[in-house]
């Protein structure tokens, strides 16, 4: 693999880095990888470039950057040797105001708001930290938030140092692995979100040769991701050995338990890190997206789509058989990388233009039905005829989990006024 340092970067000719920085892109609304694998039209807004707006202290570190995202894009084996200068006081600046104002506080109890009184000196000397390698980050405060199913999830959160520092470091990586995923990746993606995730699974299930779906359903996957193998992920791109380590210290620097005590993470990436999100798409990538798109390249395969957001995805296949086979490959897969399907989400359904003829054909129900990002999605037809389409409704889970949400608040508020209750 070739090795770049971004600092000294030259183009084939000679000429200096400048050279090769990119224009800005065109919104001309042409179709990306996924698109064009799966059918679907492009989202109107341009998927190339950052959904966030950097404020005016940030642009010209946003400006650097293009030239890490060209050669990312020219290459995708150039492997990065030269980052960590990238985390300037000037990104930490634009990366603080891209934080959620209203988040929690972590351990050491600082707000985001308290964060902002003396926010230059105190960019300062965490831009100095950097730099001499001195910034150390804070176990997380660990709290839980209650599921669909009655099963509580864990989230960390973390100071609002620490989530800057990240923010910062997806800034960076972002220009270069926006570049090698694929299209068919929709979570927590820059320009991408759960509605385009939703209108390119409706175009593949009914504008392909799609008969069986299969819903797909990672068991625990941020406790699972094993960071030995995310750090061999990590590597293939990034040589930096600062940006490594500083990516490795928060893999494993823990969290504060009900009790107080540190507890240090041997596996997993933290729910509620500002970089996990991504993390988790790099590992996702490697081990499960790369592996499906080549077995669907298959010549003698029929019709395959997938459409994977996070660590749910959904695929979509033409044959029978060819889903049973792919789903025995993948549990060998996963298991390679220490993760593991939900035997109880995870299901193979017929499914497509088809199913309703092929179950009274047989005698059975109605075709089974499959959630996916909130909404569940079953075989119909339209009023007027016979014509298939894909109906798309609020799942049950989903809606009574925000009823009983208004319920609490209604009963909470309810010796307010009127318009009382209704500007809260």
């Amino acid at each position: 693999m070739e090795k770049v340092n971004s600092r000294t970067a030259m183009s084939e000719d000679g000429k200096s880095d400048e050279s090769i920085v990119p224009k800005k892109r065109v919104n001309n609304g042409r179709s990306g990888l996924a698109e064009s694998v799966e059918g679907r039209d492009s989202t109107k807004r341009n998927t190339q470039q950052n959904a966030s707006t950097p404020t005016q202290s940030g642009i010209s570190a946003m400006s650097r950057l293009l030239r890490v995202r060209q050669i990312a894009a020219d290459n995708r084996r150039t492997q990065f040797t030269s980052l960590f200068h990238y985390l300037s006081k000037e990104l930490l600046w634009s990366s603080f105001y891209q934080l959620n104002r209203r988040s929690a506080p972590g351990v050491d109890g600082v707000s985001w708001t308290a964060y902002e009184e003396g926010l230059d000196a105190r960019l300062t000397q965490l831009a100095d930290k950097l730099r001499h390698g001195s910034y150390r980050p804070r176990p997380a405060r660990r709290m839980y938030i209650p599921k669909a199913d009655g099963s509580q999830r864990p989230l960390s959160i973390l100071c609002v140092e620490d989530k800057i520092v990240q923010q910062a470091a997806v800034t960076v990586m972002e220009h270069i692995y926006e570049k090698d995923f694929l299209g068919f990746s929709y979570g927590f993606r820059p320009g991408r979100g759960q509605h385009d995730a939703l209108d390119a699974l409706y175009v593949g299930i009914t504008k392909r040769k799609v008969n069986w779906v299969l819903d797909l359903d990672l068991r625990k996957f941020f406790d699972r991701v094993e960071h030995d193998w995310l750090i061999k992920f990590l590597q293939h791109r990034i040589r930096d050995k600062r940006l490594i380590r500083l990516l490795t210290q928060w893999m494993k620097v823990g969290h504060y338990d009900e009790d107080g005590k540190h507890v240090n993470s041997a596996r997993g990436v933290p729910q509620g890190g500002v970089i996990s999100p991504l993390l988790a798409n790099i590992y996702l990538h490697y081990c499960l997206d790369l592996w499906v798109n080549q077995w669907r390249k298959h010549p003698s395969l029929g019709d395959v789509i997938i459409v994977r957001y996070a660590d749910d995805a959904v695929l979509g296949f033409q044959r029978k058989d060819e889903a049973d086979c792919f789903l025995k490959l993948l549990h060998q897969r996963l298991d390679k990388f220490g993760l593991e399907l939900n035997a109880e989400k995870t299901k193979l359904i017929r499914f497509g233009r088809f199913a309703r003829s092929a179950h009274r054909e047989h005698g059975y129900g109605k075709p089974q039905s499959f959630d996916f990002l909130g909404f569940t999605h079953s075989c119909a037809v339209k009023r007027c005829g016979k014509e298939f389409f894909l109906l798309r409704q609020t799942a049950k889970s989903r809606m009574r989990t925000t009823l009983q949400q208004v319920k609490v608040w209604l009963h909470k508020n309810r010796h307010k006024s009127i318009p009382e209750q209704m500007s809260g």
